[in-house]
This record gives structure tokens, sequence and C-alpha cells, in this order.
């Protein structure tokens, strides 16, 4: 079952993070839609959890995010602690 974002929801994290909702190429929106993403599907597969296909989808998502918040704490340390303070990520 993919997991669908709405317009709103999505606007209303890229401007959260990103800056503006029209902003859609900023690391901190694109890792705030994909953690928020990840929850999802990450409540989907606690029901059924037999969803392979969802799990290969919150793997890739994990990695995607991974090797953005990789980039962004190459690029800018004190915006890259803040952001996973800010979206209660682990790290």
């Amino acid at each position: 079952m993919p997991v669908y974002i709405t317009k709103e929801k999505r606007e209303e994290l890229f401007k959260e993070y990103g800056g503006s909702e029209k902003n859609t190429g900023s690391i901190e929106g694109q890792i705030a839609v994909l953690t928020f993403r990840i929850k999802a599907l990450s409540d989907h597969l606690r029901i059924n959890h037999k969803d392979y296909s969802c799990k290969r989808a919150l793997l890739t998502m994990v990695g995607k995010r991974k090797r953005l918040l990789q980039y962004l704490g190459r690029k800018d340390i004190t915006l890259y602690r803040g952001l996973i303070e800010k979206l209660g990520l682990r790290k």
C-alpha cells in the first residue's frame, strides 16, 4: 500500500522546514517529507507485517533519507543537528 501525501500536507511540511511551500528542492523539506512517509509506512507495516513491497519501499526511503542527512551534515552541521532534533530522529 503506497503512502500518499496530500498536496496541502506536502506544502505545509515544505513551508515549515524548507522556508516556503514552493521551495521543494530544499534538503530540509525533502527530509521532512520522507520522515512523514516513513512514519506512515511504519504504522502500516505494524499491522500488515507480510507486506513485502512496502517493506522494500520503506527501506528505500530510509536509505534516501540517510543519504540526504549525510549530505546536510557535511554541508551545514548546525542545521543538521537542529533538523534531527526538530524531527525527533535518533542520532
